[in-house]
């Protein structure tokens, strides 16, 4: 039975592999919308039918124009419109915040239906922290600009989640190792389908284990936050106040060992002005 709904934007998640994940709500919004803005139309069209929803459909992707923008807000003063992705939560690594944006600043209502995301499921699945995590999306295709991206990371003190495509996998494990260091990591893929995997390791190992053997589908890489360090060992500070001394006066050697050792400037100082028996 078509039941109408309000005007508006409804942000409408989607199963990101087995079709019953879409929630009654997700598919009641489908069945009776006025337009549902698609990612691609082709994949979109195997879900509508699968909830037996007829809307028109319009494409709406990270290509569409702010001409294109302006039409569809044009429409939320009257219609319902749902936009959806191929999978997952729309604006997860896709431009439709700016939709979203412009729709709030004509004054239309927006609606959110949550529901899966494939950054939330790897995080489940990984088996590492999840108090603190930041999504980064796809890191960069060229080398120069991905080593950057990775090095504005490595200080980020959570366990990090990226996309990433089956033939860049092993290029991009390898640079995080070259970046972040040997971390605990997780290769999640193929999410709530027939043949999800998620394969744990360090990046080294997870880097060596896919560089001959791409895998398929959609891929998710969530990687654990810094170690802690352990504290310096008194042999460890004297050992590298000597080095240091041999360079620097107490004063600069404490100074640059205390911030390479993570320790109190005033205690190195102290054992600085020992060692150099001043």
């Amino acid at each position: 039975m078509h039941e109408p709904l309000s005007p508006g934007l409804y942000i409408v998640a989607t199963p990101i592999g087995n079709l019953s994940d879409l929630s009654p709500r997700a598919a009641k919004v489908l069945q009776n919308c006025d337009r549902v803005l698609a990612e691609d139309k082709r994949v979109s069209a195997k879900l509508l039918a699968h909830v037996g929803a007829t809307a028109p459909m319009t494409a709406y992707h990270d290509h569409s124009s702010s001409r294109e923008r302006e039409r569809v807000v044009a429409m939320l003063g009257d219609k319902a419109v749902a936009l959806i992705s191929d999978a997952g939560t729309p604006l997860i690594s896709d431009p439709g915040y700016k939709l979203v944006r412009a729709a709030r600043a004509a004054g239309a209502a927006i609606h959110t239906i949550p529901g899966p995301c494939a950054a939330i499921a790897a995080l489940t699945l990984a088996g590492l922290p999840t108090d603190r995590f930041l999504f980064a999306g796809f890191l960069p295709a060229k080398a120069k600009a991905r080593g950057e991206a990775i090095a504005e990371l490595a200080g980020v003190r959570a366990t990090l989640v990226l996309y990433e495509s089956g033939p860049r996998l092993a290029e991009s494990l390898a640079a995080l190792e070259a970046g972040l260091g040997p971390r605990d990591a997780a290769v999640v893929r193929e999410i709530s389908k027939l043949f999800e995997e998620c394969v744990t390791g360090t990046l080294d190992e997870l880097a060596a284990r896919y560089a001959d053997a791409p895998p398929k589908g959609e891929i998710v890489i969530v990687v654990g936050p810094p170690r802690q360090r352990e504290a310096a060992s008194e042999t460890e500070l004297d050992a590298a106040l000597d080095q240091a001394l041999g360079r620097l006066s107490p004063s600069r050697a404490a100074a640059e060992v205390a911030t390479l050792l993570k320790l109190p400037r005033k205690r190195v100082y102290a054992r600085a002005l020992e060692r150099s028996g001043t």
